[in-house]
């Protein structure tokens, strides 16, 4: 009721919609079937691009919709495929049951690859991620629920479902912690650099999104229960922080960090909404991003991989990219990055109505963060629905001093000097924009289909019906065929297995056949061309006499 004018167009469409994708989602969740799990995937996709391009009239929110629809849809194809050569593999296409029992075979890694696939493009993971920023043209509780609560998390739920039973194939648990790594870093860089507040928030998803995948690819007991708490702790703040974005665009009309005035003092629940849930973020005590963040430390530290260490130093620097985002949008929001000193006007306060939904989050990032035993059952639920063996959760806001709090404090001074630097660090940040994006690789790739699809189209659709006729009858012809002369025993042509009699007669036969029905496609005359198609059948008669059965002979000839 806050964000949208109650006489809106459109905005029972809207409602409608949002209940429609929570009900999608919620089938996803619980589908035991690959083939529904993969209807409901699709469905919340479909009822992503409507929601996205709301504003129908806007150019903007149209190409972000369908960008967000063919990067996951393209995905979801794969996925369905991946889908098709497990459940041929396990002989069964119920999941539990497929988990349960894994299949093995030549299959099975090119299917793990294109369920992965799936996951990726759903979960806006590099270098499929640029359809997230893009959905930022959503109303903000679009974004607040989909974008960074509901819907990109389904890769994620697929990845950790998929993991305790297909973590010993060579490719999978590589795979998925290498892709999460390099979407955690590169998001928080690309987070670090923007403006517009909401960008922000959508870049730094992206970068918390990969931290999942990470903790969830690892795979063991500790790293699932990190990831299970992660995906918790980000669903509130980062949905605290997307209305309370939602909140200053309503207010100001400007979400620009360069624009905003000073809110400071002026808006304190306001102030206290954005500083907590910016320090929920950046993983500062007493919240539960802290807990996440050092339950996520713990899992890395314990992985055992192969090249552990240098994945310790990506999680660091990249959660360091995390605190200096958090400080920035807060900073930003609050006091307008330093540059305009305007403050803002009394008459722009927002109701307490309008931020109670983010201070009932808040509210919840705070409570269960000082006291996150509170959360034992779920998370241990959550965690043995993935492995059965796991032990119970015991999440503490204090674990003594270890590794994961020196790392925590490696990454607040890294943070801070991030953000104290942001001058000089924003000069480097900007020379990635000559680098090649995503987002431009996206472009030159639907240029690139819509131009050659404009010449296939050209050449097969030219309106001439002798060449639609011939595509027909080669593809009636030749595909049976082929798979009909693949299909013959070898030894049929040798002379041992058939009396040479036989093979003379038979190919004598098929000669005069098909000289008979050339000649008949060609000739101009239509009384010789008769006569020739006669000449057609009555040979086919004769093939079947030579082959043995006189009384299809006779029926052909009658």
């Amino acid at each position: 009721r806050s964000y949208f004018p109650l006489r809106q167009a459109g905005l029972g469409r809207l409602i409608g919609l949002l209940t429609l994708f929570a009900g999608a989602m919620f089938g996803l969740i619980v589908a035991d079937n690959l083939f529904v799990l993969y209807g409901f995937w699709e469905l919340t996709s479909v009822c992503s691009y409507f929601l996205i391009g709301n504003r129908s009239d806007s150019a903007t929110a149209r190409a972000a919709a369908l960008q967000a629809l063919l990067t996951t849809g393209l995905g979801a194809l794969a996925m369905l495929v991946g889908f098709i050569l497990l459940a041929q593999a396990a002989g069964t296409a119920q999941l539990s049951a497929l988990l349960a029992h894994p299949p093995s075979g030549a299959t099975v890694a090119p299917a793990l690859a294109l369920v992965l696939l799936g996951a990726a493009t759903k979960s806006a993971q590099y270098p499929f991620h640029a359809w997230l920023p893009g959905a930022m043209v959503a109303p903000t509780p679009v974004s607040a629920y989909l974008h960074s609560a509901t819907m990109v998390k389904a890769g994620i739920y697929l990845v950790a479902r998929f993991t305790p039973a297909f973590a010993g194939v060579w490719l999978w648990r590589p795979a998925v912690v290498a892709i999460g790594a390099a979407t955690m870093l590169f998001g928080g860089l690309r987070a670090l650099r923007q403006h517009d507040l909401k960008l922000l928030l959508a870049h730094g998803t992206v970068s918390q999104l990969g931290f999942m995948f990470l903790l969830f690819g690892i795979g063991t007991a500790e790293s699932i229960t990190a990831g299970c708490v992660l995906l918790l702790a980000h669903a509130a703040f980062k949905a605290t922080l997307f209305m309370g974005v939602g909140v200053v665009d309503r207010s100001t009309a400007t979400r620009d960090i360069r624009s905003l005035p000073l809110l400071g003092n002026r808006w304190p629940a306001f102030t206290a909404l954005i500083l907590i849930g910016a320090a929920s973020m950046a993983g500062l005590p007493p919240l539960l991003g802290f807990v996440s963040k050092e339950a996520g430390y713990t899992a890395v530290l314990d992985s055992g991989l192969a090249r552990g260490v240098l994945l310790v130093v990506v999680v660091v620097a990249a959660s360091a990219l995390t605190f200096a985002y958090s400080a920035r949008l807060a900073f930003g929001t609050l006091l307008a990055g330093g540059r305009n000193t305007t403050p803002v006007r009394a008459d722009q306060r927002p109701t307490l109505t309008f931020m109670a939904p983010a201070l009932v989050l808040v509210a919840f990032t705070v409570v269960f963060g000082v006291l996150p035993g509170l959360l034992n059952t779920p998370i241990t639920t959550a965690v043995r629905s993935l492995d059965a063996t796991a032990p119970a959760a015991h999440l503490a806001l204090w674990h003594g001093f270890n590794a994961a709090l020196g790392l925590t404090a490696v990454t607040i001074a890294a943070g801070i000097t991030l953000f104290l630097t942001r001058g000089r660090v924003g000069v480097v940040l900007a020379k990635g924009a000559t680098v090649p994006s995503a987002n431009r690789a996206y472009r030159w790739t639907l240029r690139a289909v819509n131009t050659v699809a404009d010449k296939v189209t050209g050449v097969v659709q030219n309106g001439s019906l002798p060449v639609y006729s011939g595509v027909i009858l080669a593809a009636t012809t030749l595909v049976p065929a082929t798979a009909l002369v693949l299909g013959m025993r070898a030894d049929w042509f040798h002379a041992e297995s058939a009396p040479s009699g036989l093979l003379i007669a038979t190919g004598l036969v098929v000669t005069i056949q098909l000289a008979a029905a050339l000649r008949a496609a060609s000739i101009h005359r239509r009384y010789a061309a008769a006569l020739l198609l006669a000449g057609v059948g009555y040979a086919m008669a004769a093939l079947f006499i030579v082959q043995g059965a006189p009384d299809l002979a006779l029926t052909t000839v009658a």
